[in-house]
């Protein structure tokens, strides 16, 4: 009868002869086991019916640790590497050109970060010695550049007052500036506001005059004039300081036949004329440089008093003229002109800061231009029979200290 427990036993050959199969427990203690720890953890483990329904595969983490393991290549490439060290075959190494000459000690000591993916950073390049000059050069240029800046600031915008006396002469002997001032304007500005004043004084005020005594303030400049040459425009500026009490620091005198010229050359002026005066209607009207005089100067319908403001409103409409860009072609030309016909004792330097004060007051509209009305003067007679003005200084100081601070 055939042993049931060995179903093809054969006594005669011990080598073929399957044994006796154990139990299930023991199997798992005596046979080697493919150990893939990536399966392992991820694929459900098959029953299998011959050993056992019911019982769960045993993990015996004893045996993991020293058996070998198959290695995938196909998931070497993807799965995360996790170093054992007891684990050659895990193990993954730098590819070197020639490991012989190079041999690389994986991981490295003392490195915690050996057992993740290294990752290839691009190298940048420092900036190059052009790029540095260039930022050098900047920087330099703006260290030098912001002083300048602030000091070109503080000039035009120093809030300092300045006060000028405009004066107007009339025609002299040939070669000669003795005349009368039948224009006296007192200009005072302040370039940071800006604060640009004017205020006319009448020709026929009746005022001491220093080696002179009392007369017309006009004939200030005529006295002086006509005893040293070049001294007019000063006596006529301490004429007005010693009687208005204002500081004045500079002059501009212009003759009147050379004010006609500077309009000439700026292709005349646009007045605005807002009543009837001087011949003309209300109205706007362009006007060359001789019609600009006679137009300033008239007194056939009118006095002193419109004279004055007349020729305020021609001066204002000067200084929009050298605004208009279409003007700006022709100020060679007219610089030319005011050379040969004005003369001022003003500092090149400080040109520019009043002449942007005046254009800020005039673009601005802060230009306050006023004269020295009726209500300021009593008229009168000299014993010599002139008809001049007496000032009323209780009515001219408040209007003093106003516009120009004294």
């Amino acid at each position: 009868m055939m042993d049931l427990e060995h179903p093809f036993s054969d006594q005669s050959n011990d080598i073929t002869r399957p044994t006796k199969i154990p139990a299930q427990g023991a199997l798992d203690e005596t046979r080697p086991m493919l150990n893939n720890s990536m399966l392992d953890e991820t694929r459900p483990m098959l029953n299998n019916p011959a050993m056992g329904d019911t019982r769960p595969m045993l993990n015996n983490s004893a045996l993991d640790e020293t058996r070998p393991m198959l290695r995938n290549p196909a998931l070497d490439e993807t799965r995360p590497m996790v170093y054992n060290p007891t684990l050659d075959d895990s193990r993954p190494l730098l590819v070197q050109p020639n490991l012989q000459q190079n041999p690389v000690q994986w991981p490295p000591e003392e490195d915690p970060l050996a057992h993740y993916q290294p990752i290839l950073v691009p190298r940048r390049e420092p900036p190059s010695r052009a790029a540095h000059r260039r930022s050098g050069c900047m920087g330099a240029f703006l260290i030098l550049i912001l002083p300048i800046l602030f000091v070109l600031a503080l000039y035009f915008f120093f809030p300092l007052r300045t006060n000028i006396l405009l004066l107007g002469i009339d025609r002299a002997p040939e070669g000669t500036d003795v005349s009368r001032t039948d224009t006296n304007i007192i200009l005072s500005v302040i370039p940071l506001k800006p604060v640009v004043n004017m205020l006319s004084i009448p020709r026929d005020l009746w005022v001491p005059i220093a080696n002179v005594g009392e007369n017309r303030i006009n004939t200030a400049h005529f006295f002086a004039e006509a005893e040293k040459k070049g001294s007019g425009p000063a006596a006529a500026m301490q004429a007005v300081r010693d009687n208005f009490g204002i500081n004045l620091q500079y002059y501009v005198r212009i003759r009147f036949d050379g004010f006609e010229q500077v309009i000439d050359a700026m292709g005349g002026v646009t007045v605005d004329i807002p009543t009837p005066q001087a011949g003309y209607d209300p109205g706007s009207y362009h006007l060359d440089g001789a019609q600009a005089l006679t137009f300033a100067r008239n007194r056939s319908s009118s006095d002193d008093f419109f004279r004055m403001q007349r020729g305020q409103m021609v001066i204002v409409a000067a200084v929009k003229q050298m605004l208009n860009p279409l003007t700006w072609p022709r100020i060679p030309a007219i610089l030319g002109v005011v050379l040969n016909s004005v003369d001022t004792n003003i500092p090149l330097l400080e040109m520019p800061r009043i002449g942007l004060a005046l254009v800020r007051g005039v673009l601005q509209n802060t230009l306050d231009a006023r004269t020295i009305n009726r209500d300021m003067v009593f008229p009168t007679t000299t014993s010599g029979g002139a008809n001049v003005l007496l000032p009323n200084w209780e009515a001219i100081n408040p209007v003093l200290m106003e516009m120009f601070g004294q």
